[in-house]
């Protein structure tokens, strides 16, 4: 064994103690799993929500929340932070959901235009020029299928369980994706290095 690999074994030992603390109501053990956690889900979230800060805050604690709340369902099959990060990705879509029909009743969309999750911009507004800002353009479907499958690293197996959508959908909203970036980086003004 390398002593990365003893590493590894320790830091996921502590980790299954932490588990077990915080299942046992110990507050200041989950608490320490939060902090060990917290920076990879918000990354998650913020992403997932369009680089939406104050959103993607209040999606970390909801995930958080949720995890205090179904701990004893963890059953350690996998790694905490796996699970946790599932939990999050669920949570997140879920709010995407919930605020997509919101905006879905306040006003109907023009057939041509995908709204985003918060309505305020759409897919016709100009593309950012940095990745990320390219990335939070993206319409919302597109978005999510970019981020869970080439940022976060799910199967689109996972994906279409994730968000309700079928396989070959997650597989063109990648493509479309893919494609929208792309795009967005390659019309970026080249700077003048004269």
């Amino acid at each position: 064994m390398t002593v990365r690999e003893s590493d590894a074994t320790m830091a996921r030992d502590e980790e299954s103690r932490q588990v077990e603390l915080a299942r046992a109501g110990d507050p200041a053990a989950f608490e320490r799993l939060y902090r060990a956690h917290s920076g990879k889900i918000y990354a998650l979230c913020w992403r997932l929500c369009g680089h939406d800060a104050a959103l993607a805050e209040d999606l970390v604690q909801d995930a958080f929340v949720r995890a205090w709340n179904k701990l004893d369902l963890f059953e350690g099959k996998s790694a905490f932070g796996t699970w946790l990060h599932r939990l999050a990705a669920n949570v997140a879509l879920s709010d995407r959901r919930i605020r997509l029909r919101r905006v879905k009743h306040e006003a109907p969309a023009d057939e041509m235009v995908e709204r985003t999750a918060t309505g305020d911009r759409d897919v016709s507004a100009p593309l950012a020029t940095d990745l990320e800002q390219a990335i939070s353009a993206l319409p919302e479907r597109a978005r999510t299928v970019l981020v869970l499958y080439d940022v976060e690293g799910y199967r689109h197996q996972e994906i279409a369980e994730m968000t309700g959508m079928a396989v070959g959908s997650s597989k063109a909203q990648l493509h479309r994706a893919r494609n929208l970036v792309r795009e967005a980086l390659e019309t970026e003004p080249k700077s003048d290095t004269t």
